[in-house]
């Protein structure tokens, strides 16, 4: 795996500051007006009516080169390949900024070709995610979806099998270390070591996790670049787009490292429920990859210092703007927490169908345990998975024996089981209404030495029918038929549990759960 070491600017491509004026006049671009321009540290991209262009600029990094026109045309080409398997109809096509023997520029002209421009359809600006993130808009729906378009691509994407997995990413980390070293000025030598250091003592200690992962094709042709500003919303639907181009062997990586990005993304901006949401989605779509969990932490903290140094090059760039710096330190900083040990924890969720369970769950998950919170075992999408259908996919009420009951709760506890020897925290949702499941769930966590926290949520008859009749796609395939027939359920002595009211609104309850369980205590 190529270096992410930075060597800085180069001046590689002449004339590319005429080119630049070329594509600033007013004209070039939109009629009778300017292009928006924005600039990264390695493009710049100009926005005009319908369309966005974007020209590679003539830089060098040791990850990267688009010194010369030809190699800038080569990673354009590959951008609009590799962009048309999650974005068809953005990317357009590549088109040469030519020059006649007068001199003058024009896109797609007959004169030679100096430089090379990546022509896609526009799209407004708050489509974003990151948009849609800082307006507090990111909603469950769009989050899911999303979700499952990248498991979907994670699915379709080029399997690159190999025996080194854990010697390839070792070697990201290096290029971490060597990065870091080039600002020194922003970022702490001695963080930025300590941090680097603790990055190879995981990769070592978890190198047969990454070699068998490697080897069973969880490495793969992926994204690479997959945070909140490569996403918006197209036609109504979450769409990836600028995928990492300039490098395929950069961007072979393993899954979970690409789903990391964005989880990572999400984590930093103080958004852990909804972090946590693509975490879980995640794997209850991919069973392969439940085995990864342990890999986490490292994933986020390794794309955490990834961002560091690519903030801290463009705070330099911009005599260390204050702002950038703070960015830059600050993702170093989750980089150091989220190496954290985190002691797991297990936290059972129980009551009749429609107190609130799922609900309450997803709202605490990502303050449970390490990053990025608890793993949430669902007894409703066990049961899907053990029956092979989607999460969504309703059973038939023949699917719902004591026998197959059986099936999903002794597969819940041997899912809390692993997950909590992985050292994830978990939260089991599940009805519990038998005190045989709800003591089995116990045994769990004192055969794990961890903490547990049983918790009985209570609700109305009404109120749980009138809850489940407004479900919509949902794993839970109760209905108020369902419900009324649970009210006869001979419950029993609820013994370490605790009772809590799942009447009122869905922030109190969540509230009066969270200090239940001392969440930040030790």
């Amino acid at each position: 795996m190529a270096s992410l070491t930075a060597h800085g600017d180069t001046d590689g491509g002449a004339g590319q500051a005429d080119v630049l004026a070329f594509l600033r006049d007013k004209g070039t671009l939109a009629p009778e007006a300017t292009a928006r321009e924005i600039d990264t540290h390695a493009a710049s991209i100009f926005l005009a009516g319908d369309r966005a262009w974007k020209l590679k600029r003539a830089v060098r990094f040791g990850y990267l080169d688009f010194s010369t026109a030809d190699k800038r045309r080569d990673a354009l080409c590959a951008e609009l390949a590799l962009n048309r398997r999650t974005a068809p109809d953005l990317y357009v096509d590549v088109v040469a900024i030519t020059r006649d023997r007068a001199g003058h520029f024009a896109i797609g002209g007959t004169g030679e070709p100096v430089d090379w421009l990546l022509r896609m359809q526009r799209f407004p600006d708050d489509a974003l995610l990151v948009r849609l993130a800082k307006q507090g808009v990111l909603g469950f729906d769009i989050l899911m979806r999303l979700t499952d378009h990248i498991v979907g691509f994670h699915a379709d994407a080029e399997v690159a099998r190999c025996d080194d997995a854990a010697t390839r990413f070792e070697s990201v980390i290096d290029g971490n270390a060597a990065s870091l070293t080039n600002y020194s000025e922003i970022l702490s030598p001695k963080a930025a070591t300590c941090l680097c250091d603790r990055h190879r003592s995981a990769v070592s200690s978890l190198s047969t996790l990454l070699d068998d992962r490697g080897r069973a094709g969880r490495v793969r042709h992926a994204h690479g670049d997959l945070h909140l500003a490569n996403i918006a919303m197209i036609d109504g639907e979450p769409t990836m787009f600028d995928c990492l181009e300039f490098s395929p062997e950069l961007a072979t990586i393993d899954v979970l490292y690409d789903i990391a990005f964005l989880i990572m993304d999400l984590w930093q901006r103080g958004m852990r429920t909804e972090a946590n949401i693509v975490f879980n989605r995640y794997l209850d779509l991919s069973p392969a990859d439940e085995g990864g969990v342990t890999l986490m932490p490292l994933f986020v903290s390794v794309r955490a210092t990834v961002r560091a140094h690519v903030m801290a090059a463009q705070a330099a760039r911009a005599d260390n703007d204050p702002a950038l710096v703070a960015q830059a330190r600050a993702y170093l900083d989750l980089g150091m927490t989220a190496m954290d040990d985190v002691p797991p924890r297990l936290v059972a969720i129980g009551g009749l169908s429609g107190t609130g369970k799922s609900s309450m769950a997803r709202l605490i998950g990502g303050d449970i345990g390490r990053v990025p919170g608890a793993r949430i075992l669902r007894n409703d999408v066990i049961r899907k998975r053990l029956a092979g259908v989607s999460p969504e996919t309703r059973l038939d009420y023949a699917s719902y024996t004591a026998a197959a009951a059986d099936r999903v709760y002794e597969a819940l506890d041997a899912a809390a089981s692993a997950m909590l020897a992985s050292g994830q925290a978990v939260i089991a949702d599940a009805v519990f209404a038998p005190p045989a499941e709800r003591g089995a769930i116990e045994s769990v966590a004192r055969a794990a030495s961890c903490r547990f926290d049983g918790v009985w949520l209570m609700a109305s008859d009404r109120t749980r029918q009138a809850r489940v009749t407004q479900r919509q796609a949902d794993a839970s395939d109760a209905d108020a038929k369902v419900a009324l027939a649970q009210s006869h359920l001979d419950i029993g002595d609820l013994g370490i549990w605790t009772s809590l009211s799942g009447y009122g609104t869905l922030n109190t309850g969540v509230a009066d759960l969270l200090t239940l369980l001392a969440v930040g205590s030790p």
